[in-house]
Order: structure tokens, then C-alpha cells, then sequence
């Protein structure tokens, strides 16, 4: 899945769009999500200038993007919808990423019921876990 099909998807859109390809989706199971991180993103002005390091915040927002594709991808009037990001448990951060990297993202559904879901995501940058959570997710009517 290429940028514009994740854009048919999900309403995130620059500078918070944070996954750039899919490369694996099994149906509300589990989604492979790639994340190439640059120096040109907008949050290595200031954090860390001459030593940029990638929020984790951002890091969880790429796995709870990959998360929404997976889920979003089966609403079928997800035009009135939003997946609203309401949790995270178990967060931990083991290496800092920095540009040049690339994030591969794993997200498995943990459990999914009437709008609701818990799923387990995994960062790693080279084969290495880089950052692991469990991330809470509700869909909702779209504000008018």
C-alpha cells in the first residue's frame, strides 16, 4: 500500500501523516508499516538541534497510524468516522531513533469489539526493538 492509498484511509495528513508504506495487512489481525524518518521532519528544529532525536510520542503516533489503517480499512463509512487514540500501556522505549532511520512497524490486534480496540505495536530501526506498547483506540462519529 503506497502513500496515496494510506491517505484514501486515514485523515492524517503533513506534518502528522507518520507512515510513508504498508507492507503486510492481514485483515483487522495485523499490519507491517514503514516509517522513514529524515532530518527534514518538522520536530528536529528543536529537539535536539546538532543532535535530533525522534520523539517518542511520534514513535507511538506511527504505530497507532499503522493501527488505524488496520482498522479503519474495514469501516465502510469511515468518511463520518475518526479513530480516536485513547490509551497506552506497557510503553517502553529501548534506543533513540534518529533521521536516516527507518521504523518498521508491527501492530497486532489484541482485541476488537463494537468500535473499540487494544492492539500490541512494536517499533524496530535494523531489526532491533526500538520501542513496544499497547495502544487503546476508539472509533467515534465524526464532529460536524
Amino acid at each position: 500500500m503506497d502513500i496515496n492509498e494510506i491517505q484514501s484511509i486515514i485523515p492524517h495528513r503533513y506534518p502528522m501523516l507518520l507512515i510513508d508504506r504498508v507492507l503486510e495487512l492481514e485483515p483487522l489481525k495485523k499490519i507491517v508499516a514503514i516509517k522513514n524518518v529524515t532530518m527534514n521532519e518538522h520536530v528536529f528544529q528543536g529537539h535536539f538541534p546538532g543532535a535530533p532525536v525522534l520523539p517518542g510520542v511520534f514513535i507511538i503516533e506511527a504505530m497507532a497510524q499503522a493501527g488505524a489503517v488496520l482498522l479503519f480499512r474495514e469501516v465502510p463509512d469511515r468518511e463520518g468516522k475518526l479513530l480516536y487514540f485513547t490509551g497506552i500501556e506497557e510503553a517502553k522505549f529501548r534506543r533513540p531513533v534518529r533521521p536516516g532511520d527507518q521504523l518498521r512497524l508491527e501492530v497486532s490486534v489484541i482485541r476488537y469489539k463494537m468500535g473499540f480496540a487494544k492492539l500490541r505495536a512494536e517499533a524496530y530501526v535494523d531489526g532491533q526493538l526500538v520501542t513496544e506498547a499497547v495502544i487503546s483506540s476508539a472509533l467515534v462519529d465524526r464532529p460536524k
